[in-house]
């Protein structure tokens, strides 16, 4: 049986490689349908999209699925996460002023990857405004929903500053942030992959950390859908499942990189360099402040390392930010709501397997 098309929402970020490439290098056809994306520009576009019948899945934060699921975020509608789309590839970025004010404060000796370091100088710097009576540094963030909210927040509390009275979080959609630190309309962003490198190529920012260094197995995207379409149509979902599956597998694979960042980059997908695209698969970047080039194999992870497989354990720690943050209830019951989206039953049947070994820190924090 022909199961026709899937139709997929995607915001251009390299974490939206996995529905890209089972689309566009053929992984979908195989398991016998196409997939048909949409790029979006907003989070609160593309999800309303999703709740509405626009698309069958979406490229979407794993934050946003868990609100909107438990009617936290302006709309509730039960959606379902039968796959993760990789883990990590977030950066913190901040403007050349900004970064340098930083330096001025950073103890002798501290190194600039350390983010207790980076923190304790950030705080420095903030009181030091204050003291002045300047304004606090606003940082962009994507989605008051997003991890990149709650590794901004992570970072500012572990140094001691109360991210909602001693900094400004300002929501800018990903495609907008280079922009938005361009026009001054923020000192610096958390955002993923590709536009802290994009702001670095154009003299525009630096970046201070990797997400990896502030959570080293974040939960960044997921593959949403809509509940009713799983439970009346499971067999579309599961092939999808099964497409991507594969998709991030040849992704992973180290001689396929220069390929994926040619598919990412091109018109209606990224539309962005190709070489700026692959330092982001390879996880080499460089940071705008001298020749120095940040590191880690795990930057973005997508097939390694089960990082396909939806982790209930990832849906409840995000849940525990809502709740720290007072943006959801703080109750056992919300947090097995949270849970009961990520569909391992899903993921394991269309696959065949067996669930993995868990470990026992599926996170990996940089304050534990």
């Amino acid at each position: 049986m022909s199961l026709d098309r899937l139709r997929i929402g995607f915001i251009p970020l390299v974490d939206a490689a996995i529905p890209i490439v089972a689309a566009d290098v053929g992984f979908a056809a195989e398991e016998g349908f196409r997939i048909e994306l949409s790029r979006e520009v907003s989070w609160s576009n593309i999800r309303d999209r999703l709740v509405l019948g626009h698309f069958d899945a979406a490229h979407l934060l794993a934050p946003i699925a868990i609100a909107t699921s438990l009617g936290l975020a302006g709309m509730k509608a039960p959606l379902s996460t039968p796959l993760a789309l990789g883990l990590n590839g977030n950066a913190v970025t901040l403007s050349p002023f900004l970064h340098d004010e930083l330096l001025g404060h950073l103890a002798p000796g501290a190194a600039l990857s350390d983010p207790l370091a980076t923190g304790a100088a950030f705080a420095s710097l903030v009181r030091a405004r204050r003291s002045r009576g300047d304004e606090p540094p606003t940082l962009g963030m994507t989605f008051p929903f997003s991890t990149h909210n709650y590794q901004l927040r992570l970072w500012l509390d572990a140094a001691g500053l109360a991210p909602d009275q001693d900094v400004r979080l300002a929501v800018v959609p990903p495609p907008y942030m280079v922009d938005a630190l361009q026009n001054g309309h923020v000192d610096g962003f958390c955002v993923g992959a590709p536009w802290n490198s994009v702001a670095v190529d154009l003299g525009l920012g630096r970046i201070l950390h990797l997400g990896v260094e502030l959570v080293r197995r974040c939960p960044e995207k997921v593959l949403a859908v809509r509940s009713g379409l799983l439970d009346e149509e499971p067999e579309r979902i599961e092939a999808l499942v099964r497409a991507c599956v594969r998709a991030a597998a040849w992704i992973d694979d180290p001689a396929n990189r220069a390929e994926t960042a040619r598919v990412l980059g091109a018109e209606n997908r990224l539309d962005l360099p190709a070489a700026q695209i692959e330092r982001s698969l390879h996880g080499r970047l460089l940071t705008g402040w001298r020749d120095e080039v940040r590191i880690s194999d795990d930057y973005l992870l997508f097939g390694r390392s089960d990082a396909t497989r939806p982790d209930p354990r990832h849906a409840r720690w995000l849940h525990a930010q809502m709740a720290r943050w007072g943006q959801a209830p703080d109750s056992a019951a919300a947090s097995d709501a949270a849970a009961a989206l990520y569909r391992t039953d899903i993921y394991d049947k269309a696959l065949g397997a067996k669930p993995p070994a868990l470990s026992d820190d599926p996170l990996g924090l940089f304050t534990s």
